[in-house]
């Protein structure tokens, strides 16, 4: 356990900060799997949103994101999804 009153301030905010990013990756997630349950240009545009989500509040890095949102653009061309 902390014992400086700064150290107890950091372990806060890192608890707060692993909830809040817990939360936009089960929301990615969630996405995710719509996506692939029904694959549509909406769900897909919803799926690729929560991705572009994450990297604004530096969850994942660019390239990360680019590459799964290119995975998910593939999977949508395999199953014949018309883009918008």
């Amino acid at each position: 356990m902390p014992i400086i009153k700064s150290a107890k301030k950091a372990a806060r905010q890192a608890t707060k900060r692993t909830e809040h990013n817990a939360e936009i990756k089960k929301d990615i997630k969630a996405a995710v799997k719509a996506f692939k349950a029904n694959p549509s240009a909406k769900t897909l545009s919803k799926a690729q949103s929560e991705y572009d989500k994450a990297v604004k509040k530096d969850l994942l890095k660019k390239n990360t994101a680019s590459r799964r949102k290119a995975q998910l653009s593939a999977y949508a061309k395999e199953h014949k999804v018309k883009l918008a």
